[in-house]
């Protein structure tokens, strides 16, 4: 394989959840540190119970590790002399930091186990000095403190550094596209009749606070927090003696979920915002969400930036892995490369731009003629084929041999498949004595639970030659054929599923090289509706398969981008109040993209 499509084809554990009587089973991979160390590139993923490690980004290999603080969220691994220090979050616990010299064959030994904290992130700086940042708050800040680097243990008083402002930062703002949920609301409106700014307290009747069973002051706090954005996941990367303060906001539920990043000269700050925010984001398109992650550079000199996509259907911790190309700007500029960001990429064995990294190959399968062995209730097997994660197809019951296959309309020049199996209506009993938290409400099963189904390819729709036989943990599959096969139809037919499960994808996604025309360029335009808010539309394009819409600070910064399907418009909900924009508006088809005039946006 050259290539890898997000989210990442990794072995996804499955959570079992019982909060409050109601009961949820999601498979989930979040919170990602990539890192290299000692010449081998090592991923640590929330939930998993191990990490995954690879000689070159594309294949990897997971190391169980059952003991190494499976239970705690947003793990968290940086090189610290000769070591690799790991430390994940405990609230209302102190948290210990361990390390190893090679996590392979050797265990993690705690150093220390300094205080509570939650999503922290370890860094060692030139001068050999070791800080901690932490925080994962819709009410208090990312925190830095300076530790001493054998002990692990602060030195100084912590400082706060950064806060959320989503009044002004459009990407800050909860809920999909920036829109506060309507639950929310309810309950800002509800209580805010009884909100004293003077005292900036809720004045609450005595029998609601009895009834309640809460008192004033934690009311208060629930009433300030309504609508404000989680500030958590801190990663600093140093580049050029700046210290580039990265942070994830608003929600990983929602498809803003994004990554912006704070700049000093300084580890503990002062930090200023940078002009280009938020530096990660993935709000369109078949997947969502890119924030809390980190950023490295590869052996060749390239920036890498992992960092977490959401589902969110089944649980709002139902989330994958994605990767995506960084860089620094001329300016010094910290940017993602997110342009079709999930469809296929190379990743080359060499140094490249990262900014001008396109797709490998064109989606063929967008909105084409769908069949299936039989379709449950609710479902439909278009849902398979509409770039959206979010729905899907299922089979009618779990009848050996259910099957699902895409009609490509002709025989076409196909390079790469992906099978995005999902989750519904999962229940299963865990053990009584699971661990997960003080109540035990969580159980990861860690035993390996593995999916089974054929993936085959005709020319006619008779005669069928098998691609791959799935057997493995696998709820992303990725095939590459990088010589090409010229087919017409795909098909997947289920075997035994985790937990009985019936067949059920969400994306079958066809790549290729389409051989008609790119469609013609857009004819946009964008205007300024709010502060925080921008609408861009275009005419509608017949043989387009729909747009990415660019915009960034500056011509040559387009670093945002919005990927829409099947419409002639979008409101870009991410900007900054007061600050310039330019948009470009690029048509695609699956024969190409035909990139837009570059337009401006006025403040």
């Amino acid at each position: 394989m050259k290539t890898y499509c997000n989210p990442l084809d990794l072995g996804y554990r499955y959570q079992h959840m019982n909060e409050g009587g109601k009961r949820t089973a999601f498979r989930e991979g979040a919170d990602p540190t990539l890192i290299r160390f000692k010449g081998k590139y090592y991923l640590f993923v929330s939930m998993s119970a191990g990490f995954w490690y690879s000689d070159d980004l594309l294949h990897w290999n997971f190391h169980a590790d059952s003991d190494l603080l499976i239970y705690d969220y947003a793990p968290d691994v940086r090189q610290v002399g000769e070591y690799l220090y790991f430390c994940a979050s405990r609230k209302d616990r102190n948290c210990p930091i361990l390390r190893t010299t090679d996590p392979l064959y050797e265990p993690f030994v705690q150093v220390s186990e300094p205080f509570a904290f939650w999503d922290p992130n370890l860094f060692q700086d030139d001068d050999g000095r070791v800080y901690l940042y932490w925080g994962c708050s819709n009410i208090t800040p990312i925190y830095g403190v300076k530790m001493d680097p054998e002990t692990m243990t602060p030195i100084c008083e912590p400082r706060e550094l950064i806060f959320g402002h989503a009044e002004s930062l459009g990407y800050e703002r909860p809920g999909d596209n920036g829109i506060v949920n309507r639950e929310a609301s309810v309950v800002y409106q509800a209580m805010k009749q009884f909100y004293n700014p003077e005292t900036n307290k809720l004045e609450l009747p005595p029998q609601m606070e009895q009834m309640s069973g809460f008192s004033a002051e934690a009311m208060t706090a629930m009433f300030n927090a309504v609508g404000k954005p989680y500030i958590e996941g801190a990663f600093i990367t140093k580049h050029n003696g700046i210290y580039y303060l990265q942070y994830a906001c608003p929600g990983t539920q929602f498809n803003t979920y994004s990554d912006g990043v704070y700049i000093s000269q300084s580890p503990l700050g002062p930090f200023t915002l940078q002009k280009s925010n938020p530096f990660s984001s993935k709000p369109g398109g078949f997947i969502t969400g890119a924030g809390h992650g980190s950023t490295i550079k590869d052996e060749y000199g390239n920036w890498w930036h992992a960092s977490t996509m959401r589902i969110s259907i089944n649980h709002d911790f139902e989330r994958r892995v994605g990767l995506f190309p960084a860089g620094f700007d001329k300016d010094g500029i910290l940017y993602c490369n997110q342009n079709f960001a999930d469809y296929p990429h190379a990743i080359p064995a060499c140094k490249f731009d990262a900014a001008s990294q396109q797709p490998e190959w064109m989606l063929l399968s967008y909105g084409k003629s769908v069949t299936a062995s039989s379709t449950a209730k609710g479902s439909s097997p278009a849902f398979a084929v509409n770039e959206n994660c979010r729905d899907w197809w299922s089979a009618a019951d779990a009848a050996p041999g259910q099957w699902l296959c895409v009609d490509l309309g002709k025989e076409s020049d196909v390079r790469a498949i992906q099978v995005n199996i999902a989750d519904e209506g999962l229940v299963v009993d865990f053990p009584p004595e699971s661990c997960g938290d003080a109540r035990h409400t969580r159980h990861i099963n860690t035993t390996p639970q593995i999916s089974n189904y054929t993936l085959e390819a005709s020319a006619d729709g008779k005669h069928w030659r098998t691609l791959e036989n799935v057997s493995r943990e696998c709820s992303n599959g990725y095939y590459e054929y990088a010589n090409g096969i010229r087919v017409r139809y795909i098909r997947v037919t289920g075997g035994v599923l985790p937990y009985g499960q019936v067949l059920r994808i969400s994306g079958l996604r066809v790549f290729g090289n389409g051989e008609g025309e790119k469609p013609p360029q857009a004819k946009a335009k964008a205007q300024r509706i709010g502060p925080l808010d921008a609408k861009v539309s275009w005419q509608h394009i017949e043989t387009a398969q729909g747009c990415n819409v660019r915009y960034g600070i500056a011509p040559d910064k387009l670093y945002h981008s919005w990927l829409v399907y099947g419409a002639d418009e979008v409101t870009l909900s991410t900007l900054i109040k007061g600050q310039e924009y330019y948009i470009c508006v690029d048509s695609f088809n699956e024969n190409g993209i035909t990139p837009g005039e570059i337009l401006k946006l006025e403040a």
